[in-house]
């Protein structure tokens, strides 16, 4: 217990209390020509300033919807969302946040330098401001020698990065990515994954980050999100005890030598912990479906069930 305390300790650091994304029973509905779908439903959320919040859960489950309805993409059926302190809307005009999509989304007939000038073109800011934030995040990504490059002329995670540097031009207070390096190879995505802390750290924006991959949620994120199938909720919140200082070799977060040995056994607990969370929604919605008589439920809960049934032993109390 002691040694609990002491990393509690060590590990937290001062950050602001303002809440940038506050959520309260949140649902939302899609009426189509078969009927209703139930894509979200009663969701609790609160996201600080300065964290790294990751959405993790099976395909399907509402993550990206979830995003769409922060960014104003999608308008809830129920319950109330502010992003900033203001309704959804008016984050969205003000260009409180910037949006990295699942694809990069540049314009081929423009160079990478002229990609990132468009939503300030949009906004009508003076051409020496525009170049000049454009020479910063470029710089910042690794990029500047590739501002005069085309899309087609560059590797798909020289892409992203011009996506992510496009999406910070217009100093937004809140980054929305959606699965930004989920079609990139492995080595190419732990790259960008340590690009990404590095930018966060940089900038001490507030990130949401979409993923499918538990491994990345635990090495980028503050707060892990378990949502369960649709409809999706919340099954669990997981602050992260890891300090924000990471790297990557091998795929697995070796410690620096700022970061103390006692760290390193916090990586499995926490991945153990995102799976008990899974596991046990998996296990209810399987007793539901067969009080329904629908049989075993979804294959992602089948799944689930038989991996952790060898191991039936809870995390630490400090992740349950």
């Amino acid at each position: 217990m002691q040694a609990v305390e002491t990393l509690t300790e060590i590990t937290r650091e001062p950050r602001s209390h303002r809440q940038m994304i506050a959520i309260d029973k949140l649902s939302l509905v899609f009426e189509t020509n078969d009927g209703p779908v139930h894509a979200l439903s009663d969701i609790d959320l609160t996201i600080h300033e300065g964290d790294f919040v990751s959405f993790i859960g099976p395909s399907g489950c509402g993550k990206t919807t979830l995003l769409r309805v922060i960014a104003d993409l999608e308008q809830p059926t129920g319950g109330q969302i502010q992003v900033g302190g203001t309704s959804p809307e008016d984050a969205r005009l003000n260009r409180l946040y910037g949006y990295v999509f699942q694809a990069p989304a540049l314009f081929p007939w423009r160079s990478i330098a002229s990609n990132c000038a468009l939503p300030m073109e949009i906004s009508a800011q003076p051409k020496a401001h525009r170049n000049a934030q454009i020479d910063k995040y470029l710089s910042m990504v690794g990029l500047q020698d590739f501002k005069h490059k085309f899309p087609w002329q560059l590797s798909g995670g020289m892409q992203q990065r011009a996506s992510i540097a496009r999406a910070l031009c217009l100093e937004p207070e809140l980054l929305l990515m959606d699965e930004p390096f989920g079609a990139l190879d492995e080595i190419t995505r732990d790259h960008l994954n340590m690009e990404l802390l590095k930018i966060w750290k940089a900038t001490g924006k507030t990130v949401v980050f979409v993923t499918h991959s538990i491994p990345e949620a635990v090495l980028l994120s503050t707060h892990i999100v378990v949502m369960s199938p649709r409809p999706g909720r919340i099954v669990k919140v997981i602050k992260s005890p890891l300090p924000r200082d990471k790297t990557w070799r091998c795929g697995i977060p070796k410690p620096l030598l700022r970061w103390p040995p006692r760290y390193v056994r916090h990586w499995p607990l926490i991945i153990r912990s995102i799976e008990v969370a899974e596991h046990d929604d998996a296990k209810a919605t399987r007793k539901q479906a067969v009080v329904r008589g629908t049989g075993a439920g979804d294959r992602h809960h089948h799944y689930l069930v038989h991996r952790c049934a060898a191991d039936e032993r809870q995390p630490d109390d400090q992740y349950a």
